[in-house]
């Protein structure tokens, strides 16, 4: 019985291992970065020029308020290729841009929100 325990055991964290492996691997094989820090100048083509020169940037986008429309001082750059996004990162992150030193970091998936009663229905009604 011991041995069985050990036995499981061993091949849970084992496979925890594998897994956070994967996921570094997976994490360090992104080409879409996180922009934060960024002055509430900064706009989408100043983010756009700022990394163009690490390699073919598809998208950059400064993230503004939906209400305000100001800046909420981070953004994402993507680009067509992993070399270039790991390149941009390793000599972007802790340098200024319009003033503000800025974090580069790969991003994150976004964790799905939930939608725990959001049917409309509240859960007092009565049917």
């Amino acid at each position: 019985m011991l041995r069985n325990m050990l036995r499981h055991s061993f091949s849970a964290v084992h496979g925890l291992k594998e897994q956070s492996l994967m996921f570094m691997t997976a994490r360090s094989m992104s080409t879409k970065l996180f922009i934060g820090g960024l002055s509430y100048g900064t706009d989408d083509q100043t983010l756009r020029d700022a990394f163009s020169s690490f390699g073919d940037v598809t998208d950059a986008r400064v993230i503004t308020d939906r209400d305000s429309g100001r800046s909420r001082g981070f953004g994402f750059v993507n680009f067509s290729s992993d070399e270039s996004a790991s390149s941009a990162l390793s000599a972007m992150d802790g340098q200024q841009l319009n003033g503000r030193n800025i974090r580069v970091s790969y991003a994150e998936e976004r964790a799905a929100r939930s939608s725990f009663n959001g049917g409309g229905f509240r859960s007092n009604d009565n049917f």
